[in-house]
């Protein structure tokens, strides 16, 4: 069964950049990347997952980090250049990115919040983000990716 075109995945064609999509069974039980990457065949530190938060400035930031790891709020404060960052409450997420959780990506998002990857993308060939709907990844070169999510590199987790 092939995967119907995401918006992502569209923006993703639009910018020329190949990539591969992946379907996985999704439990609802249980979102976590580390879940994913299983079902995708990737190591956990190679699935990165994204996390919206905003700002003690109310400026709304994605946060696209390993699978397996722990975003720092502090060490992304100090990247945006605010006081203090905290993940955005759940029913924030789908109204303020078009996506639910499980299929969060800074990939066509409904708004262009600015976006922050940690720095260990750049380690691999290849990474697997949310295609924009929970049952399916996109598999892309780093570079690729930051390219079209207009990421900055950042130290991110804990």
């Amino acid at each position: 069964m092939a995967a119907s075109k995401t918006n992502a995945a569209r923006l993703l064609d639009s910018l020329g950049i190949n990539y591969e999509l992946r379907t996985y069974e999704v439990d609802p039980n249980d979102l976590t990347a580390v879940s994913v990457a299983r079902k995708i065949g990737l190591p956990a530190e190679q699935v990165f997952k994204t996390l919206l938060t905003h700002t003690s400035d109310g400026e709304h930031v994605f946060a696209v980090i390993p699978g397996n790891a722990e975003l720092d709020l502090k060490k992304l404060a100090r990247v945006v250049g605010t006081r203090k960052c905290e993940l955005a409450a759940l029913k924030e997420v789908e109204p303020l990115t078009g996506y639910v959780r499980g299929g969060v990506t800074v990939l066509a998002a409904k708004k262009a919040f600015r976006s922050f990857a940690d720095e260990t993308i750049e380690l691999f060939d290849i990474i697997s983000v949310s295609a924009g709907q929970r049952g399916l990844q996109l598999v892309l070169s780093p570079a690729d990716y930051l390219r079209a999510a207009t990421s900055e590199i950042a130290e991110l987790t804990k």
